[in-house]
């Protein structure tokens, strides 16, 4: 008997997640989705998938049930469906923000197993990198379920502690944005050095294409790659040095620092006290 997997969220993660697992092989007949938007649920109707507006019913009798709301909601949405998750032991996998299992388990109420996870958003175009976290006690067919799921829209990597969550958050989950600003800003100083501006994006929108692709296609040494690329003395090399002598390695590390602990912030705005 085929597993059966809702969302409660069909936005663009959940939307993502859902094509993502029917082009994996997984029956659309056993997907559903609860979601308030008709215009959204026009969308996953039409792949197949049970999409509907009242949660608690999206999610009667799944085997997972995927949370892909704002964190802000989490409670809200999740404390009224304790009754239905009390029926039948669905395993929940959360991908909100900062948002700790233990709050999560509070509302879903006692034995409900939780996974939480962050993926990024190049998972909509098959090209995911997520990081999770079970904590102890979850089954091994638990933590392969939820694996599975996110392993349709890219790759998965299981942290050791919860609180590493929040550095997943701040590296690859909003990873994305670092890049993209990078490249908008290289393609900004060409074009101040003369170049003109539709070219100057188009090189250095290929070039973080292309340098993505050189590091997952190899070996994934970093260190390595940029050697490759850094000759003596040569052009590569000079704008290294400038980036040292701006410190940019103290200004990544800052960055992700504030990522982090935005992160947990979220977690006492939004989770509950003392948990």
């Amino acid at each position: 008997m085929a597993l059966k997997a809702a969302f409660i969220g069909g936005g663009n993660m959940g939307g993502a997640l859902v094509r993502g697992l029917i082009a994996r092989g997984w029956p659309a007949r056993n997907l559903s989705v609860g979601e308030t938007d008709p215009a959204k649920r026009t969308e996953l109707e039409e792949l197949g998938v049970r999409a509907l507006g009242d949660n608690a019913e999206a999610v009667a009798g799944a085997d997972i049930v995927v949370v892909a709301v704002k964190p802000q909601v989490m409670g809200a949405t999740l404390q009224p469906l304790a009754g239905v998750f009390a029926q039948r032991t669905p395993v929940v996998l959360s991908i909100a923000a900062g948002i700790r299992i233990a709050d999560i388990q509070s509302w879903c109420g006692p034995g409900v197993p939780v996974v939480r996870a962050m993926p990024n958003r190049p998972a909509l175009n098959n090209a995911g990198a997520s990081g999770m976290y079970a904590p102890p006690g979850t089954s091994e067919p638990h933590r392969k379920l939820a694996a599975d799921v996110l392993g349709a829209v890219g790759t998965t990597v299981w942290v050791p502690a919860e609180e590493l969550i929040d550095v997943v958050t701040a590296l690859s989950g909003s990873g994305p944005a670092y890049f993209f600003l990078l490249a908008e800003l290289m393609a900004d100083a060409a074009a101040g050095l003369g170049m003109e501006r539709p070219a100057a994006r188009e090189l250095a929108i290929q070039t973080l294409f292309g340098a993505g692709k050189m590091a997952r296609d190899g070996d994934g040494d970093l260190v390595r790659l940029r050697a490759e690329v850094t000759s003596k003395g040569g052009t590569t090399e000079a704008a290294v040095r400038a980036f040292d002598a701006a410190n940019l390695r103290v200004i990544v590390a800052a960055a992700l620092q504030a990522a982090t602990d935005r992160g947990r912030e979220l977690a006492q705005t939004f989770g509950q006290p003392g948990k």
